[in-house]
Formats: structure tokens, C-alpha cells, sequence
């Protein structure tokens, strides 16, 4: 099966948002969790502190487990591999061409 990235369009196959229709905005591997575009968007309440001074609400994706997902359209993006070539000579060629440098002085 092909793993679910960033971007690609899911339809939520079981749990509340059964049968929506959306786009992945990010994944979290270690919980196993995508965050998908308009559902699943909650707003949380947050207290005043130092580094959040003026407190108010917040909206907060709930991700949605990658199990309960179905692929429908995989992204465009996709990354192509350029492959370095290394033209450089190896150590003994390097240190023959400054020994014939030296030589030359």
C-alpha cells in the first residue's frame, strides 16, 4: 500500500466524518494521526502565561488515524532524484598531481 502524504486527497472510511472527502494538511508518524483540511478543527481555550499573554481560543486540528483513511487522489508533487556525480580523482591521483606540481617549481 502506498503511505499517505502531504497533500494527498483521503476519504475518512469509519468514525464520525464518515465518508467526508478531504485534503491531508499534516501527518504526525509517531501517533500515527493526519490532519485533514476542515475536519476534525476544534477550538481550545487558552489561559493566560508568559509567552501566550493575551489568552483567547485557539483552533486546533484533532487528527484523524491514518488507518481510518482510504487514499482517493495521490499529490502532483512529486520529488525527483537528482543524483550527485562526483568527478573528483581519487587520493592517489591527487597526491601524484601535487607531487608532479611540486616537481614542476
Amino acid at each position: 500500500m502506498k503511505s499517505l502524504k502531504v497533500g494527498d486527497k483521503v476519504t475518512v472510511i469509519s468514525g464520525s466524518h464518515k465518508g467526508k472527502t478531504a485534503k491531508i494538511v499534516g501527518i504526525d508518524r509517531v501517533k500515527g494521526l493526519a490532519c485533514l483540511e476542515n475536519i476534525g478543527v476544534v477550538e481550545r481555550h487558552m489561559r493566560k502565561s508568559y509567552i501566550n499573554p493575551t489568552g483567547g481560543k485557539k483552533t486546533v486540528h484533532l487528527g484523524i488515524d491514518l488507518s481510518n483513511l482510504k487514499l482517493v487522489e495521490a499529490s502532483k508533487y512529486v520529488k525527483s532524484a537528482v543524483k550527485k556525480v562526483d568527478n573528483s580523482k581519487s587520493r592517489a591521483e591527487k597526491k601524484a598531481d601535487k607531487k608532479a606540481k611540486k616537481g614542476a617549481k
